[in-house]
């Protein structure tokens, strides 16, 4: 299938986050330390769980997978943003821009899925303590796992459908830093009514499907939480929670609005997309680990063992 143009369009332009050199600068030092940040963190996550059996357990699958996420989903797109913020002109190719689009949406889909599943964990860790271990057996959430990254392929295949079909005239300029598809949507001189239509039924099928497992699952918890006597009890299932639940508030609540509500080109829409491709990869290893002791448990045990080593 090719990508119909009157105007034999190769590459697009790219306006970036400034056209100040200064503020460019700045800009790459922020997002430098935030990519190796992410790139730290979230490898440390890895390693820490990977290394340590008392980590073996479902909730720390889910989060060792969204770490690896979160790695894919940020290198998806700052890298290109830092090469951006050094360049004088800054383009991508037709292929580039494809890409790009297909793997922010299938690593963000699939971000949104595991969210849901560690919803699901927390809810059966809480309201069924008893029979955890068997609601939660390795088999199922390795069935989850591969699920979530299967439906976010297929809906991601759909959604790169949608670009390649588009038509374009002679704007070749995209009012942001990368390549996402709202921001195509404006420079195509045919009719993408159709096109607009299928992308929010996919974002909404899509985010609804995943959000509002979410939802009831913490009803559930809350109701549970809100039913215990003991004040202890109430504090520790709630901070079993609180860490998974400020990661779907900052996921959900930049990404849903970025592709919901029509793009503009304003700061806003840059501001959506740095919080969700960068700036929540990049906290979600501090999230999980700041009020876990366990992480912080298991972090004490790896360094001792890497000083052992090393003696």
């Amino acid at each position: 299938m090719a990508w119909r143009n009157h105007s034999a369009i190769t590459q697009f332009l790219l306006t970036g986050l400034s056209d100040d050199p200064v503020i460019e600068a700045l800009l790459f030092a922020l997002f430098l330390g935030i990519y190796l940040l992410t790139m730290t963190g979230n490898l440390t996550m890895l390693l820490v769980i990977g290394a340590d059996s008392h980590l073996h357990t479902p909730m720390y699958f889910f989060l060792s997978n969204l770490s690896f996420l979160d790695l894919c989903f940020s290198s998806v797109t700052v890298p290109k943003l830092l090469k951006d913020l050094l360049s004088e002109r800054k383009s991508i190719s037709v292929g580039g821009c494809l890409a790009q689009v297909f793997f922010v949406f299938i690593t963000a889909g699939t971000e949104a899925f595991l969210l849901s599943m560690m919803a699901y964990d927390r809810y059966a860790a809480i309201c069924h303590p008893l029979l955890y271990s068997q609601i939660m057996s390795n088999e199922l959430c390795l069935k989850l796992v591969l699920l979530s990254w299967g439906l976010a392929s297929l809906s991601s295949v759909v959604i790169v459908l949608l670009a390649v079909n588009l038509d374009f005239c002679e704007a070749y300029t995209i009012h942001h830093y990368t390549c996402e598809l709202p921001s195509l949507f404006p420079l195509s001189c045919s009719d993408i009514s159709i096109n607009v239509d299928i992308l929010i039924c996919s974002i909404l099928l899509h985010g609804l499907g995943t959000f509002l497992p979410v939802f009831f699952s913490y009803a559930r918890i809350v109701s549970t939480i809100l039913s215990m006597k003991s004040t202890t009890g109430r504090s520790k299932a709630f901070n079993t929670c609180s860490s998974h639940l400020v990661a779907v508030v900052l996921f959900f609540g930049s990404g849903l609005v970025r592709y919901l509500v029509p793009t503009s080109g304003s700061s806003l829409d840059l501001i959506l997309s740095l919080q969700y491709s960068a700036v929540t990869p990049m906290l979600n290893p501090l999230i999980y680990s700041l009020k876990n002791k366990e992480v912080k448990a298991a972090v004490r045990r790896t360094l001792g063992k890497c000083r052992h080593c090393l003696e």
